[in-house]
């Protein structure tokens, strides 16, 4: 790479949310823009309508491409000439049009190669999200990272679309994540189970899953009953923690990550955070919304971004190996009372 920031793309998420706020709050601190080099994807209008509501001391320059960005400076790029009409808190077709049309651009940048890391602002969720089984949603703060094997059904069809495979790829996708974007030399994956008392899936699924985890290498513990999981704290032993479906890892993570929570893709080759808010159409324009998330949005991208250079580049030319490597089996031996074990059959006989 050379000798230069990192360039950080930053959509401007729903004109009508407090996406200009968190983005123009964040880099209200100069120190921000020795950190990276930002650019923001969006509408000088608009940002410029943002800033002067609300008072915000963040003044930016308006480029007509990326590679116009200039070191110092919050970069806005016009991604496009039409007029948008600002209706603060409220949810419009044209303030989400203008969102996808600031994504549009950034996705095509991001194929040029002509930034680094992409963060973007919070939108209105999509009532039809697309299945992507080969990546990864991870909510992450200070205190405790969780992944979603499943993510935005019905709870009726949790239980069926829950698979070996699927937990097992996962696991994976989270296990590498945490080794490659987070620099985890021998990551620990906690597995929650379905169920709050034994159940089908733990037998025939989940426990499975695990044990197929652990022939791969990956060091999966489970399954966890989540409310015992997380009320005896027991995240703290952990890198990772897998949640089934979303309110079992949203819940307890919205309740853990008081200060801030991010949330990103992984699995994918681009590096891609957002804060774990939505637009909050109803602070929208009143000057409250926290930038913590955004701030925090930004540095995970960026450390990941240095994570991954670390990680990648002795991979690359790896030295011969020259001694047995003797696996570890402390951490075995610590969680000996396998949580599995709750879920053993209430029939089976006792060992005598």
């Amino acid at each position: 790479m050379e000798d230069r920031k990192i360039r950080v793309a930053i959509t401007h998420g729903d004109t009508n949310g407090i996406g200009y706020e968190v983005i123009l709050k964040a880099f209200e601190d100069p120190v921000m823009l020795e950190l990276c080099t930002p650019i923001i994807y969006g509408s000088p209008k608009v940002a410029a309508y943002h800033r002067k509501a609300m008072d915000l001391q963040a003044p930016f320059t308006i480029i007509n491409s990326a590679e116009e960005a200039r070191e110092d400076r919050l970069n806005l790029l016009a991604t496009f000439d039409d007029e948008v009409k600002v209706e603060l808190g409220q949810s419009t077709e044209e303030s989400a049009e203008a969102a996808r049309k600031a994504m549009q651009r950034a996705k095509e940048d991001m194929q040029k190669g002509l930034y680094d890391v992409l963060v973007m602002a919070p939108v209105k969720p999509n009532p039809n999200p697309a299945k992507d089984d080969k990546a990864l949603t991870v909510m992450l703060s200070d205190v405790v990272r969780i992944g979603l094997v499943t993510a935005h059904l019905p709870i009726k069809e949790v239980s069926q679309a829950i698979t070996v495979e699927k937990i097992v790829n996962k696991g994976t996708i989270f296990h590498t994540s945490l080794k490659r974007d987070f620099r985890i030399s021998n990551p620990r994956l906690a597995v929650l189970a379905l169920n709050p008392q034994p159940g089908t899936e733990e037998q025939e699924i989940i426990i499975p899953a695990i044990e197929e985890l652990e022939k791969n290498g990956i060091q999966a513990f489970g399954p966890y009953v989540a409310d015992e999981f997380f009320g005896q704290a027991l995240y703290h032993d952990f890198d990772g923690v897998l949640a089934m479906y979303d309110d079992q890892g949203v819940v307890p993570f919205k309740t853990l990550a008081q200060e801030y929570g991010v949330k990103l893709k992984a699995g994918i080759t681009a590096i891609c955070t957002t804060p774990d808010h939505g637009p909050a159409f109803d602070i929208a324009g009143k000057g409250i919304a926290d930038e913590m998330s955004m701030r925090h949005a930004i540095y995970t991208a960026i450390d990941m971004f240095r994570h991954r250079i670390e990680y990648d580049e002795p991979m690359a030319h790896p030295l011969p190996k020259l001694y047995h490597e003797k696996r570890e089996d402390g951490d075995k031996a610590r969680f000996a009372i396998r949580a599995k074990d709750q879920f053993k059959k209430a029939d089976a006989p006792e060992e005598k």
